[in-house]
């Protein structure tokens, strides 16, 4: 699974959007195999954009898969990737990365 760093791009969603279709988007469609794209942290105001250019990508691309993250931290990152690495049937997802984690996962008592 090929990782590609996008960015920077600006701050504002709607700027940013615009240079990830016209300088991105081009590349990315004649790579061949598996991607994992990973975009720099952002607000909230890029999650729509970003999810719908993944999602349609996924279409565009399949059987072949791509996914993306959005952080900086290099251990989260590392560690997503190897998850989707391993998971066949996960394309067109947009996961946030904080690197802190969830936490410890409770069970309920059997």
């Amino acid at each position: 699974m090929q990782v590609l760093r996008v960015g920077p791009l600006p701050q504002g969603a709607l700027a940013a959007a615009a240079r990830f279709h016209a300088e991105v988007l081009p590349g990315i469609e004649s790579e061949p195999g598996d991607l994992v794209l990973v975009f720099g942290p952002a607000d909230h105001t890029h999650d729509g954009w970003r999810r719908a250019a993944i999602q349609q990508l996924a279409r565009d691309r399949a059987p072949r898969r791509i996914n993306a993250l959005a952080g900086d931290d290099e251990p989260a990152i590392a560690a997503a990737t190897a998850y989707l690495a391993g998971a066949p049937g996960v394309t067109g997802q947009l996961l946030s990365l904080d690197g802190v984690g969830a936490g410890a996962v409770l069970s309920s008592p059997e």
